[in-house]
């Protein structure tokens, strides 16, 4: 900004200087032609041939009241009417500079003048110095914001490995625990549960290991996907939440990684619960929108600011005291980079609820 602040000042007191100086040229020019109109035996008339010669640069016209005739110089004329040309360049002359009169005797004569082709360019150039500038300077920042993003996908894919990995050596354990309960006679329906847990880790630990990665992609339907999702959540939510389904019968086909779909339902789900504080309607909306399927995820929750609906796909927002602010930003990644599909904020209103739409390509 210091650079362009500077270049307009500079080039503003070059083009003054300019301006003033091929004022001051064509001033003596008219001044000479005056002599010459008025041909002075006592004045060297090579002199004023000379400095009418000398204005190779300046677009002027000399028009002649009395004979109404338009005389110019510098001007690139066109082949016919060239009377009624100069005429509209004598009107558009007259509105940049004030015409030099020149009156002699019977003459009645005027010297209308424009801005140099030099001049002009020079006009422009900090014009277009700005615009590099711009460009430069926009071209950093994206460069910048790559840069910072790319190191925070290393930082998430290393750490969502790592915690894949450290996952894995308690999950065996517990695998062998259920199975030494289930020889034990223990009650059938404890170690059920207890393997339902153990499952549940497993997949956990299969999401974090598939982040960096490019997952997979099935064709898989997305009716009954959403409705185990929701069995699930519905059993360990308060149950002063009520969950309602509207999905059609009519099975809808998309290709996704099963595993990281759900969390994503998971994620806009608990975050909704957290929205309402434990309290309220949780809405799915699953439709067909002319080949893309549309599932939307209302809530009776607080509501989110008009001016937040991108910043909370963010790393590192959150508005809860306790939380990384990662659960957006990667149901976000999961379906925008890995499905190619949309999530958004369809719409919110403050103490009424939000809307969350998810929108992924229909296939047969």
């Amino acid at each position: 900004m210091v650079i362009a602040f500077g270049s307009l000042i500079v080039s503003h007191y070059l083009v003054k200087d300019l301006s003033r100086e091929e004022a001051n040229k064509i001033t003596v020019w008219a001044e000479a032609t005056k002599e010459f109109v008025s041909s002075d035996n006592n004045i060297s008339m090579n002199l004023i041939v000379q400095i009418q010669a000398s204005n190779t640069t300046i677009p002027a016209i000399l028009y002649d009241k009395k004979e109404n005739f338009y005389i110019s110089t510098n001007i690139e004329l066109p082949d016919e009417d060239q009377q009624e040309f100069l005429k509209e360049k004598v009107a558009a002359f007259e509105k940049k500079h004030e015409p030099i009169v020149i009156d002699v005797e019977d003459f009645d004569q005027y010297v209308y003048y424009d801005d140099s082709y030099t001049l002009k360019r020079l006009q422009i150039f900090p014009y277009i110095q700005l615009a590099v500038l711009t460009i430069f300077v926009i071209t950093s920042l994206l460069a910048i914001m790559s840069t910072k993003r790319m190191e925070q996908d290393r930082l998430w894919v290393g750490l969502s490995k790592e915690t894949a990995h450290q996952l894995g050596t308690p999950i065996s354990s517990l695998m062998a625990w259920t199975e030494y309960l289930r020889m034990k006679d223990v009650d059938p329906s404890i170690v059920t549960d207890m393997e339902k847990d153990v499952n549940r880790l497993q997949m956990i630990t299969d999401r974090f290991s598939k982040i960096g990665s490019a997952p997979v992609l099935e064709r898989k339907e997305v009716n009954e996907l959403i409705r185990q999702t929701i069995t699930y959540l519905q059993k360990r939510i308060s149950k002063k939440v009520i969950f309602e389904l509207d999905i059609p019968s009519t099975p809808l086909y998309a290709n996704i990684s099963e595993s990281l779909f759900s969390w994503v339902i998971e994620n806009l789900t608990k975050n909704a619960v957290d929205a309402m504080e434990g309290i309220g309607r949780i809405t799915f909306t699953l439709f067909d929108k002319g080949g893309i399927i549309c599932l939307d995820i209302s809530d009776t929750g607080k509501g989110i600011p008009k001016s937040k609906f991108q910043a909370i796909f963010n790393p590192g927002y959150t508005t809860k005291a306790r939380g990384w602010g990662l659960g957006l930003s990667l149901a976000k990644r999961i379906i925008e980079s890995y499905h190619k599909g949309k999530v958004y904020v369809k719409s919110s209103d403050i103490n009424v609820g939000t809307t969350f739409c998810i929108e992924l390509k229909k296939v047969d």
